[in-house]
């Protein structure tokens, strides 16, 4: 007896993109039904602004009274203040000679005749670019504050590369510091420190601090468990073994700690000047209120000097190893170096003494005329160009989404952001978001957060627009990426402020000025990421692709993007990371909104309360974006989804 198979009907499925578009067509609906109703208007004299002006009236007149202020908060201040004064004239009474000796000698020491050759070079160029003394205030500034963070950050990592728990418990509040942009680290200094160099040097530290917790925690984390077990079964405490086995093997990378804590430092004081630190920020912030590039341009091309030679002498230090250099290892090699080291510094020394201290004036190379013609000729060139593309892209996405976010009742964006967040990274970083937003709303700064809001999703997808073509390019091919990559190390080595030179010289004091200057911040390291995410797809894959009759668009569409999934969502959080610091800052060239709140709490005190409370909500819209993107890549693929 045959029996016949019977076909149950398959029932009809529903396309995948019917859901989302149905989800947006609802919130169209809404928009369109209650557009205009409770949009929360900026109000200047909203209670929470009232409250945190009262609230700094009192602390200035506790500070001669209150006993924290007394015993703590201005003994701190006076022994932040005691060592950058130190550091300050230990490094003007060298004198330029003095210095260049100083900085031929360190190079030599940290990789050879080399970056001693770069060091002094570099540490020269502050002298013909006309900004000596700036330099050397900003390198005063600097030390300060690597100093505090180095000497705090280090033995903290150390204790949480040897205790989980400390760590697990240090990772959320490293995370809000780092999320935090540069802004927001002045206001508390100015409630707390007053203006001047011990308030810029706390708040460098503050903000150079994680990289120093992280990368040594890191270090120490993982250092071999054999050595450590070794050491352990011979017989040594744990004090013995941190210090002759972990601190030995974790000295490469706890150098990198060094040198990421410097580079966070020396982009951090430029912005310290607007509390009154003095360096090289003077300079520029006095070139931007003027839109002035010619006196912005030189203090600007110090600060990535700077950089670069700061950079490229802790990265070497980081690589020597024994024999490095050509030179032989041991004692004869250590001494080589050592000999090596004592020519520049004491040629140094002796010249300081003969020579005068200060930079002779016909050595300097005058920039600000030619500089500023320069400007004058490109903006009349280059006029059509620059408007267009202003003016487009003010007109046809920026100005339409800050109309959408402004005019949206508060209501809807906060059940949009929920549903983001919880279909991109689920519930838990979903209300985190949403608290964020709901708090930006208690601080009054609803209307003025719209616009930041705005700016930053302008600016983060043409960032991720530039990554995704930058990126894929030089994953595919290894010419480009070889010609990339020193550029892409150049611009990741520069200070945040340094992008606003070629963005004011080109555009003006605009909100579109702040996004481009975002997009040319951000993009090195989305860039990166990109290209490591489609170079990092298996050969086995793109092979079996080809050998299907896959064509280069296809390969790109169907199998590395969606395989490079995880690094291009990483390269979105930190592209909205980086650009909402950077759109920010902007505020400086016309961007307006947030930033510009906290600019102008910085330059009025009757506007103090509205500008400590913008710099809150800078953080709470960086932790709300943060959160949206953190948890996506650990969301499946839909390649990796097992079908029905």
């Amino acid at each position: 007896m045959s029996t016949a198979a019977v076909s149950t009907p398959s029932r009809p499925h529903l396309p995948r993109w019917a859901a989302p578009a149905g989800v947006v067509v609802l919130f169209a609906v809404a928009y369109l039904a209650f557009r205009g109703t409770a949009t929360l208007p900026h109000d200047d004299e909203a209670a929470p602004f009232v409250a945190i002006t009262e609230a700094r009236e009192w602390v200035d007149l506790s500070k001669d009274s209150n006993p924290l202020f007394l015993y703590f908060v201005n003994y701190v201040r006076l022994l932040v203040g005691w060592i950058h004064v130190t550091f300050a004239g230990a490094l003007h009474a060298l004198g330029w000679p003095g210095l260049l000796g100083l900085m031929g000698a360190v190079g030599w020491l940290a990789g050879g005749w080399r970056i001693s050759l770069l060091g002094v070079a570099g540490f020269a160029a502050f002298g013909v670019l006309g900004v000596w003394e700036s330099s050397v205030d900003t390198l005063a500034l600097v030390g300060t504050a690597v100093l505090l963070s180095l000497g705090a950050g280090l033995p903290l990592g150390v204790w949480a590369g040897r205790s989980p728990r400390l760590r697990r418990a240090l990772n959320p509040v490293l995370d809000v510091m780092q999320i935090m942009p540069t802004f927001a680290y002045l206001a508390p200094m100015v409630l707390f420190f007053h203006i001047g160099a011990p308030a810029g040097a706390i708040a460098t530290m503050i903000y150079a601090i994680p990289p120093a917790i992280r990368i040594t925690a890191l270090a120490i984390d993982q250092v071999s468990p054999a050595a450590v077990e070794a050491s352990s079964s011979l017989g040594a405490t744990r004090w013995q073994t941190l210090r002759k086995v972990h601190l030995p093997l974790a000295r490469s990378t706890m150098t990198l700690a060094v040198n990421q804590t410097i580079m966070m430092a020396l982009s951090m004081v430029v912005i310290a000047n607007l509390i009154s630190a003095p360096g090289l920020g003077s300079d520029i912030i006095r070139g931007l209120s003027r839109q002035n590039v010619g006196i912005m341009l030189p203090a600007g091309l110090a600060i990535v000097v700077m950089a670069v030679v700061l950079d490229r002498t802790t990265m070497a230090a980081a690589r020597r190893r024994p024999g490095d250099g050509g030179q032989p290892a041991g004692p004869v090699g250590g001494w080589t170096r050592v000999a090596g080291a004592a020519v520049p510094a004491v040629a140094g020394l002796a010249l300081a003494y003969a020579l005068p201290g200060a930079w002779p004036a016909g050595w300097v190379l005058p920039m600000a005329g030619p500089v500023n013609d320069a400007v004058r000729w490109a903006e009349t060139t280059w006029y059509g160009v620059t408007e267009s593309v202003k003016d487009v892209t003010s007109e046809v996405v920026l100005n339409p989404l800050q109309g959408l976010l402004t005019s949206a009742p508060w209501w809807l964006v906060a059940a949009a952001v929920l549903l983001a967040a919880w279909w991109a990274s689920g519930p838990r970083p979903a209300l985190t978001a949403l608290g964020c937003l709901l708090a930006i709303a208690l601080l009054g700064l609803w209307e003025h957060s719209m616009v930041t809001l705005s700016m930053v999703i302008v600016a983060v997808l043409a960032v991720l627009g530039v990554g995704l073509v930058l990126g894929v390019a030089a994953a595919r091919s290894p010419r480009l990426s070889a010609v990339q990559r020193p550029l892409l190390d150049a611009a990741q080595t520069m200070p945040s402020f340094v992008y606003l030179l070629p963005a004011l010289a080109l555009f003006g004091p605009t909100k579109f000025t702040a996004i481009f200057a975002s997009v040319i911040y951000a993009a090195p390291p989305v860039v990166r990421l990109v290209e490591e995410g489609v170079r990092n797809v298996p050969p086995a894959v793109v092979e079996a692709a080809l050998s299907a009759g896959s064509t280069p668009g296809q390969l790109l569409r169907k199998v590395q993007l969606p395989m490079a999934r995880e690094s291009i969502l990483l390269a979105a959080n930190q592209g909205i990371v980086l650009t909402l610091a950077m759109v920010v800052l902007g505020a400086l060239v016309g961007g307006g909104a947030l930033g510009y709140d906290v600019v102008s709490g910085f330059s009025q005190r009757t506007d103090f309360g509205m500008g400590f409370a913008a710099g809150v909500a800078i953080v709470l819209l960086g932790i709300m974006l943060d959160r949206i993107t953190q948890g996506a890549d650990s969301r499946p693929s839909p390649h990796r989804r097992m079908s029905p």
